[in-house]
């Protein structure tokens, strides 16, 4: 019979310590961790850092190129990352229900170990809460983070007259991951989350000293969210072509069964870039050199005609309004 979580292993005792030091000390140790003290005093070479917090409920916990764990640590690394921002230190706090199997708990801590290394993050701080059956859905996890600023002025305020706008992955990936697995939709494909950490291609577009206006990574509302942001918040309007949206098939399909928009589902992996046209040539270059950015896409541009709003052109040539999202869409999807 496979271990479980027990209320005792979040009452400060023996067995807190024990689940402490045998798992989490086990996969996330290092030398700041380690000195168990009641906050961790940390080390910053930059005059500005930049801080997020966030929190995790995806259901299903497990699905296809990931879990909750690979999502905490890839949603707050990338975070900062839009920020232009070396992720550096993490803290994370559990949110575990009585009975919940051990195994699979290793299971997510190992994931984000994973997922860490690929950026070089550490968590320095933590807290673990058991609370009775019902009083979570399995597990849930927070996070905050802290980075140093690399380059500065990246904002979504920043956005310009003739900006273009990049997409870097397929959109739509990881809300249609999500849904065809809590729906129980038999696809045939090998459909899978984009969940991913983003900081090794803007690390590279900043090294490469190419110019960045703005980067966001499209997570809940997706890429229409973003873009609608963007152009209230810069008040500028954006274009943007349908046809070079890369969006999967399965995602097409799945949102024309369902009479879903394809721009509103979620990603954990993929990000918006807005910047000079000058530097698109020189970003898709860099960007193509990593995996997860392997499909950036120049999508559209900043167009003052439309003030305020965002304008989608069909590959028939007609236009229309890509409105903000509305309502909820795919509850619990990070």
């Amino acid at each position: 019979m496979s271990a479980k979580i027990l209320l005792s292993h979040g009452g400060g005792g023996e067995e807190t310590q024990s689940l402490i030091k045998n798992l989490f000390f086990k996969h996330f140790g290092n030398d700041i961790l380690l000195r168990m003290e009641d906050a961790a005093v940390l080390t910053m070479k930059s005059e500005k850092i930049a801080f997020t917090t966030d929190s995790f409920t995806v259901s299903p916990l497990f699905f296809k190129g990931g879990n909750i764990g690979k999502l905490a640590i890839a949603g707050t690394v990338n975070d900062l990352s839009m920020m232009g921002a070396r992720p550096k230190y993490l803290t994370c706090a559990f949110m575990i229900e009585e009975g919940f199997e051990y195994e699979k708990l290793e299971e997510i801590v190992i994931s984000m170990r994973d997922e860490m290394a690929k950026s070089g993050v550490k968590i320095v701080a933590g807290d673990t809460k058991v609370v009775p059956k019902g009083g979570v859905d399995g597990v849930f996890i927070n996070t905050a983070g802290v980075g140093e600023v690399l380059k500065e002025g990246i904002s979504a305020h920043a956005l310009r007259q003739g900006d273009a706008i990049i997409v870097t992955n397929e959109v739509g990936n990881h809300g249609a991951c999500i849904l065809a697995m809590r729906e129980e939709l038999e696809l045939q494909s090998d459909l899978k989350t984009d969940c991913a950490s983003l900081w090794k291609s803007v690390e590279a577009l900043i090294d490469a000293d190419i110019e960045i206006h703005a980067l966001r990574d499209a997570t809940r509302g997706g890429l229409s969210a973003v873009l609608n942001e963007w152009a209230q918040t810069s008040n500028v309007g954006i274009h943007v072509r349908e046809a070079d949206i890369p969006v999967a098939n399965e995602v097409k399909g799945m949102c024309e069964l369902l009479g879903f928009e394809p721009y509103e589902f979620a990603n954990e992996g993929t990000m918006l870039i807005a910047l000079p046209q000058s530097e698109v040539a020189k970003a898709l270059e860099v960007l193509k050199r990593f995996e997860e950015t392997s499909k950036s896409a120049l999508i559209g541009d900043v167009d003052d005609r439309f003030e305020g709003r965002v304008v989608l052109q069909t590959p028939w040539g007609s236009e229309r309004f890509l409105e903000p999202p509305k309502g909820e869409l795919l509850p619990r999807i990070c």
